[in-house]
């Protein structure tokens, strides 16, 4: 289930692609804000095609959505020989790929990802799907686009905000798999990093574990440290004023906090560890305020995790700093106490 990952200047890496196959149409898939910003950058090197435009956000990635572009599709007359270029970040790739793995039993699609977050996680490794009833990615499928395409150049096109809220995915796959790149991201601000850098790095832990466990039966899962908490914060905050919602690093940092603390209670790391991942991604993140009435409502969303096998609700939890295991079951009781740790 190798993926083929470019990372190139788009003026290079689109027409290479295109080259390879004679589509019998092409079709864009853009937000509001990846139409104004990012498809100019890539329209001069695409052959005659379509762009199908939805309004940006995680609150969009639902079934009406789909059904938007659905019908825009069916409009164009595509056949299974067209192709969707999917442009944008995390929202867009999952739900156009999601659209073209299912129009027709499935067309090719191609994700170019211009978010810090798309780039280093999203993009890689085939997983797609959408939200339902207020649950993230609650339905969705395994399937690889032909190729994902990666060019620095659209992060220029990013507030500080979405770059920031990438870097989360950069430090989670440090912690859980290279435990001397997570020393060194840590001893640099966040500003100083270096993004090329990174990305390949991400790209490169991702593509080694997917590859190992395309469908998430077993290793795949320690991708998921951060995320059992950190999605359900995350969806908790959606329901919330616009002004108040979390992007998803944002999200995932907290996460990785009361997960970290949850690997410590469970003497996996040490003191310093925890004490290293609280203070980076403080400093880096500064801390979401929680509200009491909160606490349950998050506890309860853990339940829609897709680890969880029957009523056991299990983590993927750090093992040392670039370590991680996976399948552990945690107690309604012991997040209580992750996130009032978090709290502090």
């Amino acid at each position: 289930m190798n993926q083929s990952v470019i990372i190139a200047p788009i003026g290079e890496s689109l027409p290479d692609f295109l080259s390879l196959k004679q589509y019998s149409k092409i079709v864009v898939i853009a937000d509001n804000n990846t139409k104004r910003h990012c498809y100019p950058i890539l329209k001069a090197f695409l052959p005659k095609h379509s762009v199908i435009t939805v309004p940006s956000g995680e609150a969009h990635k639902t079934l009406a959505t789909c059904g938007i572009i659905w019908e825009a599709m069916t409009k164009e007359e595509l056949d299974r020989h067209a192709l969707v270029i999917n442009v944008g970040g995390g929202v867009i790739g999952d739900m156009g790929g999601f659209c073209a793995a299912v129009y027709k039993r499935g067309i090719d699609f191609i994700q170019v990802p211009t978010t810090l977050l798309s780039q280093v996680d999203a993009s890689v490794g085939g997983k797609l799907g959408i939200d339902f009833q207020g649950f993230k990615n609650h339905l969705g499928v395994f399937n690889i686009p032909k190729s994902v395409l990666i060019d620095p150049v659209f992060l220029k096109t990013l507030p500080e905000r979405e770059i920031r809220s990438g870097f989360a995915e950069i430090i989670k796959h440090c912690l859980i798999a290279d435990g001397a790149k997570w020393n060194e991201i840590r001893e640099r601000d966040f500003e100083q990093q270096n993004w090329p850098d990174l990305i390949a790095h991400s790209v490169k832990i991702k593509q080694q574990v997917v590859d190992q466990d395309p469908t998430e039966k077993g290793l795949r899962k320690i991708l998921n440290f951060g995320h059992t908490l950190g999605h359900a914060v995350e969806t908790c905050f959606l329901n919330k004023p616009a002004n108040q919602r979390l992007f998803h690093g944002e999200a995932i940092a907290v996460g990785m906090i009361m997960e970290a603390y949850l690997s410590f209670k469970r003497k996996m790391i040490d003191q310093q560890t925890l004490t290293d991942i609280e203070e980076f991604l403080f400093a880096t993140y500064g801390k979401v305020r929680i509200k009491p009435d909160d606490i349950e409502e998050i506890i309860a969303l853990t339940r829609q995790d897709k680890k969880n096998k029957g009523k056991e609700i299990r983590f993927s939890l750090l093992s040392g700093a670039g370590q991680c295991a996976f399948d552990i079951v945690v107690t309604a009781a012991e997040m209580r106490r992750s996130i009032a740790y978090y709290l502090g």
